[in-house]
């Protein structure tokens, strides 16, 4: 199995931020987000299934909760949505911070790559891994309410947008901080931040020193709270 390298975001932010790996064999990646995680994150990649690829909203989302969310991290619990090889929620189990639990969720297909993926990366953090179907209701298995959801690369396909809505409001509590980062592809994209503001309380991030990069090339990094606002669908 061959082993490569991913380049810190020293450079455009676009589809070449990540290697374009849709004809190779799986590889194992190794990522350090630019000397954040020490050892690095490895992650094995699955070419034949778009959620196990990297993608660009994963690094940008990863290497800003590294680099400026570690402290808000401590004794909560996190899950991620759309977790693909899991990329996210790995990078910070193998932060020296005590995470409560990591939940790494996406559809059967990818389950055993996320598992693969988890037995990469030991960690003192327990981190496991849990089907979840946007629009069906959430296994027990998973914390209702985290305190931490996140969800990176998620919006690409119009007809999932209100499925994956309802995910949200059935995870996002009151006191949930949900960090959402996603890559513009077409027109119909926005309809999904549009659709979310009728919901939730959602601000963009402005303090990612990376902002003036990727913004140019189309991602959007924002912030999503419930709080009093949480409407249903």
């Amino acid at each position: 199995m061959a082993d490569t390298n991913v380049e810190d975001l020293e450079f455009s932010v676009n589809e070449d931020l990540v290697p374009s790996i849709a004809s190779k064999a799986p590889s194992t990646t190794s990522i350090d987000f630019g000397g954040l995680l020490n050892p690095p994150l490895l992650l094995q990649d699955d070419p034949s299934e778009c959620g196990g690829q990297l993608w660009p909203g994963g690094m940008i989302l990863a290497k800003y909760l590294l680099r400026c969310k570690t402290a808000d991290l401590q004794e909560k619990t996190i899950v991620e949505l759309g977790a693909g090889s899991g990329l996210v929620g790995l990078a910070l189990s193998l932060l020296d911070v005590q995470i409560s639990s990591i939940h790494l969720t996406d559809l059967p297909p990818i389950l055993p790559l996320l598992e693969h993926n988890i037995g990469l990366n030991p960690s003192r953090t327990p981190t496991l891994a849990h089907v979840l179907e946007w629009g069906c209701s959430v296994p027990k298995a998973i914390p209702q309410n985290p305190e931490i959801l996140l969800a990176a690369d998620c919006v690409y396909f119009e007809p999932a947008f209100p499925l994956l809505l309802q995910t949200m409001q059935a995870l996002i509590g009151s006191e949930t901080a949900c960090y959402f980062c996603f890559k513009k592809r077409r027109r119909a994209d926005m309809n999904f931040i549009k659709m979310a503001k009728k919901i939730f309380e959602v601000k963009d991030i402005q303090d990612d020193p990376d902002m003036t990069i990727w913004s140019r090339e189309g991602i959007h990094l924002c912030v999503v709270n419930g709080g009093s606002v949480v409407k249903h669908l």
